[in-house]
């Protein structure tokens, strides 16, 4: 009887052990996909791609950048790429290059914090320069389209408070990713 006591012992700690990498490999990716979801921004509102861009949020997400404008929805934020405004920066040479993000994870819900920088072209100097840097605050869910950004907050590093507070709460310990319990 030992024996099989010991089997069922051994099985059960053997269950516990792919249930524990389970849900680290589902924290992990989860993590990579809202990564992507962020590093996607640059390259659609870079390449003019409006309908890319719009699509990284969802149907009512909201991308706030004071104190330029506060854009809601698909439609406000696709025609923020297709703004003259836009259209200008990208056919003077512009890339919206961001850093990686750290992504706090919880269940269907998740943060990230990063940089971005607004770096431009100048051909009369035959140089790039950074015209803008800015602490980004990422709210996401996951739904059935996979990770959406709800609400982009993008405030310049210019020294104001507002800014850096926005990364304050990624300084906490608990601003890691919680494995889902329904994995």
């Amino acid at each position: 009887m030992s024996g099989l006591a010991g089997e069922g012992a051994e099985l059960a700690r053997l269950r516990a052990t792919v249930a524990g990498l389970a849900t680290r490999l589902g924290m992990l990716e989860d993590q990579v996909a809202i990564s992507q979801v962020i590093a996607r921004y640059g390259p659609a509102v870079d390449s003019g791609s409006a309908a890319a861009a719009a699509a990284l949020w969802a149907d009512d997400g909201v991308f706030e950048v004071p104190p330029y404008a506060v854009w809601t929805g698909h439609a406000q934020i696709a025609g923020m790429v297709d703004g003259a405004g836009h259209q200008e920066l990208i056919a003077n040479g512009c890339g919206h290059v961001l850093t990686a993000p750290l992504v706090s994870v919880d269940g269907d819900e998740a943060r990230a914090w990063n940089y971005a920088m607004n770096i431009r072209w100048d051909a009369g100097q035959d140089r790039f320069w950074v015209a803008r840097v800015s602490a980004n605050l990422w709210h996401l869910r996951r739904g059935p389209a996979g990770w959406q950004v709800t609400h982009r907050t993008n405030r310049s590093l210019d020294g104001t408070e507002e800014a850096r507070a926005l990364f304050r709460p990624s300084t906490d310990s608990g601003a890691s990713a919680r494995p889902r319990e329904d994995r």
